[in-house]
């Protein structure tokens, strides 16, 4: 892991729509776009003074092209050409394609997900405590028992900006609600351990490791491990996985969105906050036809708002908010459900 620049991205594309999509995908994930142009516009000379980590190579039109023939002869950088016409971008195939573009991607340039893991630090230094919503009388009148197995299980998903927004939810949450979570944040494996403190250490909720076996318990927040799929029993135990998840994302956001409504159903609930790409989008119809609710963090308070935009503009957010927002709107959604 290393804090180095994103992966510079060099695109030639022969229609319009294709460069615009490839545009859209690339800086949502996290990629630098240094090029993107027809290769009829294009001439040697702006070839050799693009000097980018990976062409990327997506010719509809002009497939015996001298350009891109030149280009494989001279450049030293790899080229990867693409997965053919772009679906429309919330079209059902849309994540299918975007997850094989970028699982080749990653492979070849580094996974941008991979710079979330030092602004850990910043969040460990943070002096500030903020002010606690207050825990509503119906739900204070009805005291937990300690260590109580979580009925209700709620998904906190995250990638780039997700540690800072999850810790300013979790900051603003009252202790004594009768919901538990699961926690699944794009970050590098040598991070995975000061997840729990960096997010956890101004709150009244336990941010822990995953128990193999164990309950999801009410007051806690499980962070989803990024080696092996999370899966639950039938009696509603965690179940660490000995495969790890599907490609390309670890953890996969849309798999364990699929795992977990599987088991909770109507009681459970995604918070899709900050991040790259659109993981989450292939499984959100899932959740909501089982009965899960799901809530995204507003674009204007994420450091990236691709990963919530994509579940906005497909239509499956029901509630829109900052992170003291989202907590709000929890507390009076679990305090309606106990009248």
């Amino acid at each position: 892991m290393s804090d180095r620049a994103p992966a510079r991205i060099a695109v030639i594309a022969d229609t319009s729509l294709q460069r615009h999509v490839l545009q859209q995908a690339l800086v949502g994930n996290g990629y630098q776009v240094v090029l993107n142009s027809d290769p009829a516009r294009i001439d040697e000379e702006a070839l050799a003074n693009c000097e980018p980590d990976l062409w990327l190579v997506d010719l509809a039109q002009s497939e015996d092209s001298p350009l891109v023939d030149n280009l494989l002869e001279k450049t030293e950088a790899p080229i990867l050409f693409g997965e053919g016409h772009a679906p429309e971008r919330h079209s059902e195939n849309y994540p299918r394609w975007e997850r094989s573009l970028f699982g080749k991607l990653k492979r070849l340039v580094g996974d941008p997900a991979q710079a979330v893991g030092p602004g850990l630090d910043a969040l460990l230094a943070e002096a500030q405590r903020p002010t606690r919503l207050e825990l509503p009388s119906v739900l204070a009148s009805t005291p937990l028992v300690a260590g109580e197995s979580a009925t209700r299980v709620w998904l906190l998903a995250a990638s780039l900006g997700g540690p800072e927004a999850v810790k300013a939810f979790l900051d603003a949450l009252p202790g004594g609600l009768p919901v538990g979570f699961v926690y699944a944040q794009h970050i590098a494996a040598n991070f995975e351990s000061a997840l729990p403190q960096a997010v956890g250490r101004h709150s009244q909720w336990h941010v822990n490791q995953v128990r193999h076996g164990d309950s999801v318990r009410c007051g806690e927040v499980i962070v989803v491990p990024i080696g092996n799929e999370l899966q639950f029993t039938e009696d509603g135990a965690m179940r660490v996985s000995e495969l790890g998840w599907p490609e390309p994302y670890s953890p996969s956001i849309d798999q364990m969105m699929l795992n977990l409504a599987q088991q909770f159903g109507d009681r459970c609930g995604v918070i899709a906050f900050s991040g790259m790409g659109s993981d989450g989008s292939a499984a959100a119809a899932y959740v909501r036809r089982q009965g899960g609710q799901i809530w995204t963090q507003r674009a204007d308070s994420c450091a990236c708002p691709s990963m919530p935009d994509s579940l906005r503009e497909a239509g499956y957010s029901e509630f829109n908010g900052d992170p003291r927002e989202l907590a709000a709107a929890l507390v009076n959604h679990l305090a309606e459900q106990c009248v």
